[in-house]
């Protein structure tokens, strides 16, 4: 699964230096929404139609804070390169204080921030970054790997569920700023 796309080639940086992955846009088109249904199995997502929308995660929050907001020394950065140029990344939070996502754990990764190029998606680049931070993720000793997203980004809700994570909560109201979203986590058990 952790297999990169041909010709690419996968680089584990610094977390500190985020001007390459920050220089991705972290934005999508979407044309559907999940609504999410409890379920005796756990939660099920169905998309529903909806006007097209476009949606600027950097415009909400700037990735270039994070090094100042949080301590990332123990991040991890796997760029996805195309020769020389950055084409996707992932950034994997671990072992933070103060990051709520990581619940106080350091047995748990948490999926940070996801990137792949406008002219790289639909092309398995962001199924393999998955995979590689599962990969880094079990290597680094941790037991569970952890991914927000939001009911409104349904391209990220199908990648989560084809790599493996299962849907454990839903979150109505989690971002006061944007109450029509519901916030989503993933998880999943790594061998060990």
């Amino acid at each position: 699964m952790n297999t990169m796309p041909p010709p690419l080639r996968l680089r584990e940086e610094s977390a500190l230096a985020l001007d390459g992955h920050a220089s991705i846009p972290s934005v999508f088109t979407a044309r559907t929404v999940c609504s999410v249904h409890a379920a005796p199995a756990g939660w099920t997502l169905q998309e529903q139609p909806v006007a097209a929308f476009t949606k600027d995660y950097d415009a909400l929050e700037d990735p270039l804070r994070w090094p100042h907001d949080f301590d990332t020394r123990a991040w991890a950065l796997l760029a996805a390169y195309d020769g020389p140029v950055r084409v996707g990344g992932a950034l994997v939070a671990v072992a933070t204080p103060g990051v709520d996502l990581l619940e106080g754990r350091d047995d748990l990764a948490v999926l940070w921030d996801l990137r792949v190029a406008p002219g790289w998606r639909r092309r398995g680049l962001a199924m393999a970054l998955v995979g590689a931070t599962q990969a880094w993720a079990r290597r680094a000793g941790c037991r569970e790997l952890k991914i927000e997203t939001q009911n409104n980004n349904p391209a990220a809700c199908r990648l989560y569920a084809r790599a493996g994570l299962r849907l454990t909560a839903a979150r109505p109201g989690a971002y006061p700023e944007l109450p029509d979203e519901v916030q989503l986590i993933w998880r999943m058990r790594l061998a060990g």
